[in-house]
């Protein structure tokens, strides 16, 4: 309680913890503290891996809590009944270690008085900048804390190993207390009861004697770095990015700040963490909930996919228009669509159909497939492939009926109505074409996208009206023609969807 600042319902979660068991105790810390008026409180830091307090206790008291093999390094003696022995090294460890291996995370306890005055301001009031150094201290006893992971982190990281996402545990606990956690969320396989068979665990020490090349290797096969530093930890983000990971950090400490800085993507914890560590992040959990992270990623895929079906959808388009514009001219026939009735076709209806599959929902596998790779545009060499194949065939089988209307006879309207309609039949179905990069079109539901559904209908109904309303006949210099004409653009819609299922059928295997 003395050498905590915190209250029991506010302040850092594991001096709180302390307050609430030293109060289920019977300490009250309000009562506590009242009778031992601090005098000098020094927080925390890595390179020391202790804090302490200066209370006046019948003259200056030192309390401080810290890493147990750091406070070993400055105690002596230890408590016992009413009384002080030698301090038991071995003994002590021994059981640190023991409570490590629970997954507990180990605080030593020690306190000391102070023969000399402390350091004063030129005001009089104690000076942090002069504090005294703890030594000659007498270990009052060990505490350990469970953390336990909250709902929903176990299956989390088994999701992100699925989706080819590597998690790694870099913490300042003993490595005993990190190697137990990190097998009981899965980071690691449980530890079996032999030393060399468990998971390995790297320590801050080790990071600091390692050079570059030895910790590149390193981190190719450790997932747990203990007792680490924060220069540790930026040097291991720096060595994942040197060997061509993209590495998110999350942190919430003001020495968590230089590797969020560092990484690809920095993650703050918006509640518990400080205002330097979400200063130097990307971005922020409100919820400071690691499953956060990992739906993040799953909706992350859904929208590049869904960009992706965006543009390989008006680009299949685009590219069947130009290719069929350019074979009317080399074949001496006339203009097969009018620059309205192209614009036309873009904006109004295929432009329905790209927004509604924005609004695709995400695919059952989108977390089951690697990452992909940072030099890899916005659409595969698949689709690109599909884009070539589907845009063919629709420009072939818009200018066979461009002909076809020709040769029956059809005045120079109907002809070019027969060929934008072939457009607009053939991508009313290519749209859930589109739906999928791998999927069949026959395993979608229609149903789970109504705004695509809706847009389809809605495209085509508009087209229909258009064919028939004079003042759209004139600006898109198109007329309605026979029953036949329909029928056939339906055939030519069923062979674009075909090609690009066999297309499909070929990439899956």
């Amino acid at each position: 309680v003395l050498a905590s600042s915190a209250d029991l319902d506010r302040g850092d979660p594991t001096e709180t913890a302390l307050l609430r068991a030293a109060f289920r105790c019977g300490l009250a810390p309000d009562d506590v503290r009242e009778g031992a008026p601090l005098l000098l409180d020094v927080p925390f830091a890595a390179e020391r891996r202790y804090s302490f307090a200066v209370v006046d206790e019948r003259g200056p008291t030192m309390h401080l809590k810290g890493a147990p093999e750091r406070v070993l390094e400055l105690a002596t003696t230890m408590a016992t009944d009413g009384s002080t022995v030698p301090l038991d090294r071995d003994a002590v460890l021994a059981a640190a270690a023991e409570m490590a291996g629970r997954g507990l995370r180990v605080l030593a306890m020690a306190s000391a008085p102070l023969a000399d005055a402390l350091a004063t301001t030129a005001e009089g009031e104690p000076d942090p900048e002069r504090a005294p150094e703890p030594s000659e201290l007498i270990l009052t006893g060990l505490i350990g804390m469970q953390d336990p992971p909250r709902a929903g982190v176990i299956s989390a990281i088994a999701r992100c190993r699925d989706a080819g996402i590597r998690v790694l545990m870099i913490t300042g606990d003993h490595p005993v207390t990190a190697r137990a956690i990190a097998a009981a969320i899965g980071i690691t396989a449980p530890a079996s009861g032999a030393e060399d068979e468990q998971a390995p665990v790297v320590t801050g020490v080790e990071v600091e004697s390692m050079d570059d090349a030895t910790l590149l290797e390193a981190v190719q096969h450790t997932d747990v770095f203990a007792r680490v530093a924060p220069e540790h930890k930026l040097r291991i983000v720096l060595a994942l990015q040197s060997s061509g990971e993209v590495v998110a950090v999350t942190g919430d400490g003001v020495n968590d700040a230089p590797a969020l800085k560092a990484a690809d993507i920095g993650v703050a914890m918006g509640r518990d963490g400080t205002d330097v560590a979400r200063e130097a992040s990307d971005m922020v959990l409100t919820d400071d909930d690691f499953v956060a992270i990992v739906d993040a990623v799953e909706e992350g895929r859904v929208v590049f996919d869904n960009v992706r079906k965006v543009t390989y959808f008006l680009l299949s388009t685009g590219f069947a228009s130009i290719v069929a514009i350019l074979i009317a001219i080399v074949a001496g026939l006339p203009l097969p669509y009018a620059p309205a009735a192209l614009l036309w076709l873009n904006v109004v209806t295929n432009g329905l159909q790209d927004v509604a599959l924005a609004f695709e929902p995400g695919e059952p596998d989108v977390l089951d497939r690697p990452p992909r790779s940072r030099r890899e545009g916005i659409l595969s060499r698949t689709l690109w492939e599909r884009t070539a194949l589907t845009g063919a065939t629709l420009a072939a089988g818009s200018l066979w009926l461009y002909r076809w209307a020709i040769e029956e006879g059809f005045d120079p309207a109907a002809q070019r109505g027969v060929a934008l309609t072939t457009f607009v039949v053939a991508m009313a179905l290519h749209a859930f074409n589109a739906r999928s990069e791998h999927r069949s079109i026959v395993a979608l539901d229609p149903r789970s996208n109504p705004f695509l559904l809706g847009s389809v209908l809605g495209s085509l109904a508009l087209h229909v009206v258009a064919l028939h309303w004079a003042p759209t006949q004139a600006l898109l210099r198109i007329a309605p023609f026979s029953m036949e004409g329909w029928l056939r653009m339906v055939v030519v819609a069923l062979v674009v969807v075909a090609v690009s299922e066999v297309h499909k059928w070929a990439r899956r295997r």
